[in-house]
């Protein structure tokens, strides 16, 4: 099994591209940003390609951006992960036990207290919504990219991806419910289920059965010299375009409210290093390694923007505040994200 392993450690050290990521990242941002302001019509019209209120355009992008990661993972390291209770321990306890109700607390604090001299009490309250729906939803699947260039237990990520997915169908709604005050809010049931299938289930199977494939055709030397340094670009570029096109969807609110963004940024960034060291945390007290540790941590911290969107969207609208907080949600998710990449990777010597 090790020598399987240690080809893969070598595709997933940071090159040229990936070292400038953030800066590819805010490019994208930003004509994804212009494409909107100049080109409106473009975004209506992606914008009408939906499938339970998910963008079937980024679905597609997202598609492209997981199958390479999942046609690479070594499955008999999935059924090894499963049999580690204590990293799924920790993403479970942290992701349903704790987030939500820190993201309901911070909610509260900058919404209703900090920032009440600046903005109504309705604003507050649509704002601390759209906070809320995306503390309940964990990353189920950017967090596979995440887990990928901190080189973390790609077995594991899956099997913790898998539980998070079955987990957010039965909890999602009731918690949304708890938190928000709302005895009769909708269970998204098509919008999750859908994201999930998506999002992870169609490239999770794509890639199992392609990789298998594959390798009775040409051999793992061919699959490792020649098939998987053109896939890594492709999930880099997928990427890069998913964000141009959820930022032609959704720039003008951006571009018209910055002031809000910042104070709806401000909550959320404290959650999200809140989560990520509470996470890492857990996992260096408890002796995990850090291939496990990672993910575990990073799953946390990431959102299922996808989810919280649609969700804010049906519940309230799309021009109103809840859905405005899920949007900023997408803009920090990338760049905070690959500052935790960094982070992991620079303290990878304090596990075991």
């Amino acid at each position: 099994m090790a020598n399987v392993s240690r080809p893969n450690e070598k595709k997933k050290e940071i090159g040229v591209f990936e070292k400038y990521l953030t800066i590819w990242v805010v490019l994208c941002i930003l004509i994804g940003i212009g494409l909107g302001r100049l080109f409106p019509n473009i975004s209506i019209a992606l914008n009408q390609f939906q499938c339970a209120h998910i963008s079937l355009p980024i679905a597609i992008c997202l598609f492209f951006m997981m199958y390479p990661i999942m046609v690479q993972i070594d499955f008999r390291n999935v059924k090894e992960a499963g049999k580690t209770p204590k990293p799924v321990a920790v993403t479970l306890v942290v992701n349903w036990a704790i987030k939500p109700f820190t993201m309901a607390f911070f909610a509260w604090l900058f919404m209703k207290i900090i920032w009440k001299p600046f903005i109504s009490m309705e604003m507050a309250s649509q704002y601390s919504a759209g906070m809320i729906l995306l503390g309940v939803a964990p990353c189920t699947a950017m967090v596979l990219v995440w887990s990928y260039l901190s080189k973390g237990n790609m077995g594991h990520t899956i099997v913790m991806v898998a539980i998070n997915s079955l987990t957010m169908l039965i909890l999602y709604a009731p918690l949304a419910g708890f938190l928000l005050g709302v005895a009769a809010i909708p269970i998204p049931w098509q919008t999750i289920a859908f994201s999930v299938g998506i999002y992870v289930g169609l490239p999770l199977v794509t890639g199992y059965f392609s990789r298998k494939e594959i390798l009775k055709q040409k051999g793992y030397e061919w699959f490792e010299n020649k098939f998987t340094p053109s896939l890594h670009i492709v999930s880099i570029v997928a990427l890069l375009t998913t964000l141009v096109t959820l930022f032609s969807l959704q720039g003008n609110v951006i571009v018209e409210q910055p002031f809000i963004i910042g104070m709806i940024a401000i909550p959320l960034l404290i959650q999200t290093f809140l989560i990520f060291i509470l996470g890492y945390w857990l996992s260096k007290i408890l002796k995990l390694s850090y291939e496990d540790a990672a993910p575990t941590a990073q799953i946390g911290a990431s959102n299922h923007f996808e989810v919280a969107i649609a969700v804010a969207t049906m519940l309230f609208g799309l021009e109103r505040g809840a859905a405005l907080a899920t949007v900023v949600g997408v803009l920090i998710e990338v760049p905070v994200m690959l500052i935790l990449v960094r982070i992991c990777l620079k303290t990878s010597n304090w596990f075991s």
